[in-house]
């Protein structure tokens, strides 16, 4: 009888996904597997937008007393930035990830409610071309990413404040429409024999980022909404004299704090599906690793007062934070161990997606150890708006978020493409892109330490702050070189590169059943779901070839 790993194709194949399709199919595809695809193009498209306004910031901070950029249009690139790297690079990325992968891992054929799926990817990207659009509107947002009040009610008059809350506030629409997308899809279309606790740990953590983003993006969006309020129709929310600007603070960190780890929680899903595979064992605690991403959740609404220690709440408001704040590192370092037991004693394989997982250790321990430091009060006065919290806040979002994209991309891209990436070129993009990384950032809790300020578009010649500056705007075009070289692999891999058999890793999860790149129907019928490595049981078992 025929083996379930090579179903029989139907009289008519269906279309593989690389074949070669029109923009208008691409652009009217509710297919999740396009619309993953075109999740991560976005993310790259705003991901080349957002690293070169940060080379001109760092061309800008490189020497002391520079006039590279203007004080105004050093703000508008400040704030374009971050905006940018956090809403439309991270979040598109990680989000369309999930789209392409849960309902393949799930064993379903397509999400939930897949027209609101595509809807989700072009309010994203239309919520990201309109705050562009501001440049060509007399000036872009000026009031750094957070947009703190009052400087966006009293100083900042132009229109650039107004396309922050209209951009954003279009993607914001779009990412809750994403998250009760993925609540629905892997609640109710999990195929019968997989249970909540035989999930694969990426699902399960998209699962927990799609409640996240369901109960923080409705504070951003009201915040924002009262902030155009504000500025349109003058209901002074925020205004000093009528209302607080300290509300916006607390509106945007009820949101802020909760979207650190709706960006690292879906990295931790790829991270506990690349370790087991590359090191060749089960998950070390699959139940520890779910509930700490549980506890993780539930502790996130109840810390955002730590970034306003410095707002002088008061020593019993800040002590609660505070203690709030160093609890949530418990279940986030529960993981870390969790990873390090998955290697130990394993047969660990080096290639490219577990490098990235292995460097994620390092430089997302460094991040959460100074995150320790701002959750004690007292540390927290005396560095906050320093460049430690500039460094912090890279080895987070990079050493956690983006690391897990890259170990993600280089994991799945036969998957997607059907073709491997190129070995050599991917770990000189590894090496260049790590060290110019920690060159970058690193310095700069030296930096911060001696007291250079941060959201300064240049510095009086102080002792060591020039040569720490050069140093950290050197990093950060090896960084540039270093993705430069990821385009080019990625290009060269699609075009002539090696051909990707179905399931080049020896993998776990259902995903990797299917051919690669997928036809457009996910699947005919699955293997049986016994545990949470369904494939791995799959390959391993002596079932009968004609089990159901």
């Amino acid at each position: 009888m025929e083996s379930l790993l090579h179903v029989p194709e139907p009289a008519e194949p269906l279309p593989s996904a690389t074949t070669r399709r029109g923009l208008l199919e691409w652009i009217s595809s509710v297919d999740h597997k396009q619309v993953g695809i075109m999740y991560q193009w976005v993310a790259l498209l705003f991901f080349l937008a957002g690293g070169a306004l940060a080379l001109m910031m760092r061309v800008q901070l490189s020497v002391a007393n520079n006039r590279f950029l203007s004080p105004e249009v050093y703000n508008q690139f400040f704030t374009m930035h971050g905006t940018v790297m956090i809403f439309f690079v991270l979040m598109p990325a990680l989000i369309g990830a999930g789209v392409y992968l849960v309902p393949l891992m799930i064993g379903a054929n397509e999400m939930a409610y897949p027209r609101l799926n595509a809807l989700s990817m072009w309010l994203t990207l239309f919520g990201g071309l309109l705050l562009f659009f501001s440049f060509l509107t007399g000036g872009a947002p000026d009031a750094g990413w957070f947009n703190y009040a009052p400087l966006t009610e009293e100083v900042y008059t132009g229109s650039g404040i107004n396309y922050y809350c209209m951009g954003l506030l279009i993607a914001g629409i779009g990412s809750v429409a994403a998250g009760l997308n993925f609540v629905v899809t892997i609640l109710k279309m999990r195929v019968p024999d997989m249970s909540l606790k035989r999930m694969p740990l990426f699902v399960w953590m998209m699962l927990i980022t799609a409640f996240l983003i369901l109960g923080a993006l409705p504070s951003l969006n009201a915040a924002l909404s009262m902030l155009l309020l504000d500025r349109l129709l003058h209901a002074m929310f925020f205004v000093n004299t009528h209302g607080s600007p300290l509300l916006w603070q607390h509106l945007f960190w009820l949101f802020g704090h909760p979207e650190v780890y709706i960006l690292i929680l879906p990295a931790f899903g790829i991270f506990s599906e690349v370790f087991p595979v590359f090191s060749r064992k089960p998950i070390f605690g699959y139940s520890f690793v779910v509930a700490s991403g549980i506890a993780i959740a539930l502790l996130a609404y109840g810390v955002w007062m730590h970034h306003m220690f410095a707002a002088g709440l008061g020593n019993t408001v800040n002590a609660f934070f505070s203690a709030s704040s160093l609890l949530i590192g418990v279940p986030t370092g529960v993981k870390i161990f969790n990873w390090l037991g998955t290697m130990y004693g394993g047969s660990i394989r080096l290639r490219m997606p577990m490098l990235f997982a292995v460097a994620f250790l390092i430089e997302f321990t460094i991040g959460g150890l100074t995150g320790i430091m701002f959750a004690i009060v007292p540390i927290d006065w005396q560095v906050t708006d320093s460049y430690v919290v500039v460094a912090h806040l890279h080895y987070v979002f990079v050493g956690g978020s983006l690391f897990g994209v890259f170990a993600g991309l280089f994991y799945w891209f036969p998957k997607m493409s059907g073709k491997m990436l190129d070995e050599k070129l991917g770990r000189v993009f590894f090496w260049l892109f790590v060290i110019g990384f920690n060159l970058t950032f690193l310095i700069q809790h030296w930096l911060g330490m001696i007291g250079m300020p941060r959201r300064v578009y240049t510095y009086l010649d102080f002792p060591h702050y020039t040569l720490f500056n050069m140093i950290s705007t050197v990093g950060a075009f090896l960084m540039a070189a270093s993705v430069f070289v990821l385009l080019w692999n990625i290009f060269k891999s699609i075009r002539s590169g090696e051909v990707a058999p179905p399931d080049p890793w020896d993998a776990n999860t259902l995903e990797w059943y299917t051919d690669s790149p997928p036809s457009l129907k996910n699947f005919e019928r699955v293997p049986p779901v016994t545990s949470d490595r369904p494939l791995y049981d799959f390959k391993h078992s002596h079932q009968p070839d004609d089990a159901t």
